[in-house]
């Protein structure tokens, strides 16, 4: 006896019926497709009406199998098993047919849509005869967590963790966790003291019975699977006992040696050989800067060793290694800024008084090189005009496609700065204004009721060479002003460039260490942009923050809460269901020619060297069928992906166009 199933057709308000005609369609499967014992059409298949609808047909006419014709199974497809499952039916005896994105958003011709949601239907059909029942895996889950990266999502993530009872490892690359954060003076729009709301979540963390903190630490390797991940992490020298180190500071008061501080004082500074960031720095311990240090490049110095009134220093001090067992990753690691010399145009690197926006936070910051003094690079000179340039390395083919989110804001920010600090006449030059957060156009009104001239155009050129009187010793920004309709040549002392936010230039090697993808620019690919932005594709692996795509410090906050949250949901169930969409090794037709092993991008394939085989955890496939279309001996299954599955459905989707070509073919031949 023949299965029976039942087709169901959406409209999706006019989003497919607008272009495919839905009643036909559903029409057509129910009277020309085997098997097919009902089709019917509604307006929101994904609506309770539309759910309860297939799921009475299951019970009524006892429909052993389930094709829906709608939107992407990425969105709804987990919607539509879960009704069959309340039906009683297997929720893997169900198909689901793309007809929005596939059709009816790809042509404006009904026809045509018409003609090819009746095939695609018609694969689906043929293609769900062939599923099999599969049952979910089980997998328990470890409590314990590791957040990667210790700016202001990381902190905010593992603080929301630790705070529910669960421990979290915090690593963080750098000497102290703050990142970008901690080198910001204000924040838009209230202008309160970044540090003043930073410090105390960092002191927080680094004090946190449930937070173990490993700064100048990186992950070297991570293996398992949700709820069972093995983390290696590598503990950088710091070649100071932190057991032994009170924080005095006096190692870094008699060190000799300095250094121009490129890291937290963005070049603007200088540093000692051996130091703590910042004084707020969370470990309070220093670090030796190994490339710089007296003693490691002559042999001699060892100041601070001789000046330590606790004997903490160790010269001998080595890496260490640590490996950690836990059930979640959240990836917090942030972002890096435009490197604005790319833009050469604008001068920065070669004329002196071109600053980034990282470099003048650091000069308007009352903890910073200049007491929050805004001064040339001759560190005495106020300014008496101050360019803003907006979009620097951002909404550009050539660098970023993006937007950057904050530059907008920020140079907002730093207009009201240079007025009230120093007096000066301050031009924005922008290409549009965007000001989307609570309260952020009224910080707009504000500094335009400051006096800050806006000047709508990309600019072409700082230089500072003079054509005009008054040009002489000043930096000159070309520009169009659109809304004018002129060129304009504006004199300033100083010109800041808000370049953009950029991903890490190492972002894809840490994307391939947790099994994760990255977008073509950079940024960390989320299951769903806009149901799902903090999850991956990759079970057990979070991500939070700019690593994601450009954001403001409240939409981090936010998602590293966010990133929390689902983690805490795991934790909470103890135990996470699977989907068993999983690929399986015939190992008797297995040659151990080891080409699935180096091509799986999640690290599930193995080689058992004893019996010369390869084996799939099944814990870690993702079912992504890499090794399914490697495999040369075709000893590779994909679990609802076989190959009897796969030509079921092109033998389906081919139907109407073997049926329409021998029409064509007996019309050619003559009576």
């Amino acid at each position: 006896m023949g299965e029976k199933i039942g087709v169901y057709v959406c409209h999706c308000g006019s989003n497919i019926a607008g272009v495919v005609d839905v009643v036909g369609v559903a029409k057509w499967a129910e009277e020309n497709l085997p098997n097919v014992r009902v089709a019917r059409d509604y307006k929101f298949m994904c609506s309770s009406l539309g759910q309860e609808m297939i799921e009475k047909d299951v019970k009524d006419l006892g429909l052993t199998r389930v094709v829906v014709a709608a939107c992407s199974p990425h969105l709804h497809e987990a919607t539509f098993r879960n009704a069959c499952k309340r039906a009683g039916l297997n929720p893997y005896l169900f198909e689901m047919v793309s007809i929005r994105e596939q059709v009816s958003w790809v042509t404006k011709d009904k026809t045509v849509a018409t003609e090819k949601s009746k095939m695609l239907i018609s694969g689906g059909v043929r293609r769900v005869v062939h599923h099999q029942p599969l049952e979910p895996l089980f997998v328990d889950i470890n409590p314990n967590v590791l957040v990667v990266g210790g700016g202001i999502a990381g902190i905010q993530a593992a603080l929301e963790i630790a705070d529910q009872g669960s421990h979290v490892y915090l690593v963080e690359r750098e000497p102290s966790i703050g990142g970008h954060m901690a080198q910001f003076d204000k924040t838009f729009p209230t202008l309160d003291c970044a540090a003043c709301i930073l410090t105390p979540k960092m002191f927080t963390a680094g004090n946190h019975p449930n937070i173990t903190l490993l700064t100048w630490s990186e992950v070297e390797k991570v293996d398992g699977f949700i709820g069972n991940f093995t983390v290696q992490i590598r503990q950088k020298a710091r070649k100071v006992i932190a057991d032994k180190c009170t924080g005095c500071g006096v190692c870094e008061e008699k060190c000799p040696k300095k250094v121009i501080d490129h890291m937290f004082e963005a070049g603007m500074g200088t540093r000692k050989a051996i130091y703590t960031p910042f004084p707020q720095a969370v470990p309070k311990y220093p670090v030796i800067d190994v490339e710089n240090c007296i003693y490691y490049q002559r042999g001699t110095c060892k100041a601070c060793e001789k000046f330590c009134p606790t004997g903490a220093i160790d010269f001998d001090q080595k890496d260490e290694m640590m490996t950690v067992q836990v059930g979640n990753v959240i990836l917090a690691t942030g972002y890096e800024l435009f490197d604005a010399r790319r833009v050469p145009q604008y001068g920065y690197g070669r004329l002196a008084n071109v600053v980034t926006n990282l470099e003048f936070e650091r000069l308007s910051n009352t903890a910073g090189p200049t007491s929050g003094k805004i001064v040339l690079r001759d560190g005495v000179t106020a300014p008496q005009t101050v360019g803003i340039i907006h979009c620097v390395g951002s909404r550009d083919i050539k660098y970023n496609v993006d937007c950057s989110a904050i530059c907008c804001m920020q140079s907002l920010k730093f207009a009201h700065l240079v007025k009230e600090k120093t007096g000066a006449k301050v031009y924005n030059f922008y290409i549009d204004i965007r000001t989307p957060g609570k309260t952020y156009d009224e910080f707009y009104r504000r500094i335009l009721d400051e006096g800050v001239h806006f000047i709508r155009g990309k600019v072409a050129e700082v230089t500072d060479a003079p054509r005009f009187p008054g040009e002489e010793g000043k930096l000159v920004i070309q520009v169009e002003d659109t809304l004018a309709g002129r060129q304009l040549r504006v004199p300033v002392d100083m010109v800041v460039l808000s370049a953009a936010m950029q991903p890490r230039v190492d972002s894809k090697e840490v994307g391939q260490k947790f099994g994760i993808s990255c977008s073509a620019n950079g940024w960390f690919i989320e299951r769903h942009p806009k149901l799902d932005p903090v999850a991956t594709m990759t079970e057990g692996i979070f991500i939070a923050g700019v690593c994601q795509g450009p954001k403001d410090i409240p939409a981090t906050v936010s998602q590293g809460a966010a990133a929390a949250a689902r983690v805490l949901g795991l934790i909470g169930q103890k135990q996470v269901t699977l989907e068993p969409v999983r690929a399986s090794i015939t190992q008797d037709n297995c040659s151990g020619c080891r080409i699935c092993n180096n091509l799986c991008p999640f690290n599930a394939i193995t080689f058992i060297e004893d019996r010369a085989v390869s084996d799939i955890n099944p814990a870690l496939c993702q079912g992504c069928g890499t090794c399914v279309s490697a495999c040369p001996a075709g000893a590779i299954t994909g679990s609802h992906f076989t190959n009897q599955q796969i030509m079921a459905q092109i033998e389906g989707v081919l139907f109407d166009l073997n049926v329409q070509g021998a029409r064509e073919e007996m019309e050619r031949v003559p009576a």
